[in-house]
């Protein structure tokens, strides 16, 4: 029995007590761990749920009532399911961002940035899935319209979209096969998030400053970080109860209490508030497979940051113009999510379309191009002092 608990002992030791800690770390640095924590409550609060629900276009809406009404905690363990979605995509989508302000994704961390967009992917597809299960008025008819984006790709979309349907419209076969992926690629996420940890405690956490290896001075997790960690997640877990107790519906679209009925279209078609600047992107083409290409291009971009950073200096907090510039990117992907909650009519396409040049031009225009002017006044500046 020693032998078998002594590896499970070192891997906690290493990753958790032991682990090497920037002593610089602050609190931004904690979304890692609460991200951890709202996958974990997914899927706890998720296998309670498949324990009651039904999969069937005639049962899954009234078991969804009867998880709410009649069986014991059942409103809790749902509204901490669905509410749990938001704080997970809450948690990354801040992790991600503060990844991108103090230039986390330059090597060594590329292997480490690149799972976290596939993380964020894999999120994305969970998640989705997921809204379709409760089969109400928006999981249908988002559904109908996510699914059938697919049939702009050349050649072969329109028979991946029978595929993904089960036949020739959103029904039974398609609510059933949505069912089993929802239950399948969570653990698939784990898989992806156990590499990600492994990955980013092989090469060392960042810090604030940008430094790397001997560069910084580093302390032991325990006894010095996990406190910082723990009142984050107290913060975090009061916030998140927040939605829970008092305000549980606030963030779901009031046409998903309505049952499913293939015969009415609702007005205007929203997906959840997490997907709307990238719905948004999609709906600022006007053409259908452009659309779907920028989409899809807006999540794909991340995972090249490593390759287009030209800087030398990783941190923005050496970079005052590029700090600006982050900030102002933040707030056009604020815009973009309202855009995206907003009807497809001017001037919200004007908007949106302006809003997504910005986007794509931060990425690819200022990042790079940032580096490059950089590179060229310390050069500069150094061959003045020189000489």
């Amino acid at each position: 029995m020693k032998l078998l608990k002594r590896p499970i002992i070192n891997v906690v030791n290493n990753h958790l007590i032991d682990y090497p800690t920037p002593i610089n770390f602050n609190y931004w640095y904690n979304f890692g761990l609460l991200s951890a924590v709202c996958l974990g409550v997914q899927f706890l609060t998720g296998i309670f749920l498949a324990m009651h629900y039904t999969p069937h276009v005639d049962y899954a809406w009234v078991s969804v009532e009867h998880i709410m009404r009649d069986v014991n905690y059942g409103w809790l363990i749902r509204y901490m399911h669905a509410n749990g979605a938001s704080m997970f995509f809450i948690a990354v989508y801040v992790h991600l961002l503060r990844g991108l302000y103090y230039g986390s994704y330059k090597s060594p961390r590329g292997l480490v940035w690149g799972m976290g967009v596939l993380i964020l992917v894999l999120m994305m597809a969970t998640a989705f899935i997921g809204y379709v299960l409760p089969w109400g008025q928006m999981s249908f008819w988002g559904a109908t319209v996510i699914t059938n984006l697919f049939s702009a790709i050349p050649g072969f979309g329109v028979p991946l979209v029978e595929f993904l349907w089960g036949g020739f419209s959103v029904g039974n076969a398609t609510l059933n096969r949505f069912f089993s992926l929802h239950y399948l690629l969570p653990f698939v996420l784990l898989g992806a998030v156990m590499l990600h940890i492994a990955a980013l405690h092989q090469e060392g956490s960042s810090n604030p400053l940008g430094l790397h290896g001997k560069d910084i001075d580093k302390v032991d997790f325990y006894p010095y970080f996990y406190v910082k960690d723990l009142f984050g997640f107290i913060c975090f877990t009061v916030f998140f109860s927040y939605f829970v107790f008092f305000d549980p519906n606030v963030l779901g679209h009031p046409d998903n209490y309505i049952a499913a009925n293939p015969m009415v279209t609702p007005a205007h078609i929203v997906p959840e508030w997490y997907f709307l600047p990238f719905y948004a992107i999609l709906r600022s083409i006007p053409d259908k497979l452009g659309g779907v290409v920028a989409m899809g291009l807006a999540i794909v971009s991340l995972a090249l940051l490593p390759l287009l950073h030209t800087s030398n200096i990783r941190s923005s907090f050496f970079r005052p113009f590029h700090r600006y510039c982050f900030w102002i990117w933040v707030g056009n992907a604020l815009v973009l999510g309202w855009i995206g909650g907003n009807p497809v009519e001017d001037p919200y396409i004007t908007i949106g379309q302006i809003a997504t040049v910005v986007y794509f031009a931060y990425i690819f225009v200022i990042i790079p191009g940032l580096g490059i002017l950089e590179r060229v006044l310390i050069e500069n500046k150094l061959n003045r002092l020189n000489s």
